[in-house]
């Protein structure tokens, strides 16, 4: 059984007209995660993201978070790892294949701006594992 103690996760938005590219980087991405011992990988594009009434209170959106236009989708992604120490070995070994790739991408132009991205890694308090 896989036991999930890290997961880094990611906010982002890319321009619908930008998705494909997107997708076939993201998929790229999940392959060298795998590759190199992540648990598992998400990439998951905004589909219900209107503000919910809670009670007598109102969340935030998560469009109205990340600034995103009508042309826009909100993307929310996560990668999970066994612990941060893990996840330090699992990022060093993708940052070096990256590294090593690194010609071949020299033309690349990011599907989404990467100012508008947030990250963070974060500690599994609570779970069904």
């Amino acid at each position: 059984m896989k036991t999930t103690n890290y997961v880094d996760g990611f906010v982002l938005v890319v321009p619908k007209n930008k998705a494909e590219g997107y997708k076939k980087m993201a998929n790229g991405g999940r392959d060298s995660w795998m590759k190199h011992g992540a648990l598992s990988y998400f990439e998951c594009k905004g589909d219900d993201l209107a503000p919910k009434e809670m009670g007598n209170m109102k969340t935030l959106g998560f469009k109205e978070m990340a600034k995103a236009k009508e042309d826009e989708d909100v993307w929310f992604s996560f990668i999970t790892f066994k612990s941060k120490d893990h996840r330090d070995e699992v990022n060093a070994k993708v940052m070096e294949e990256m590294g090593a790739q690194a010609d071949q991408y020299k033309d690349f132009v990011m599907p989404f701006e990467m100012n508008r991205m947030a990250t963070g890694g974060f500690t599994v308090e609570v779970s069904d594992e």
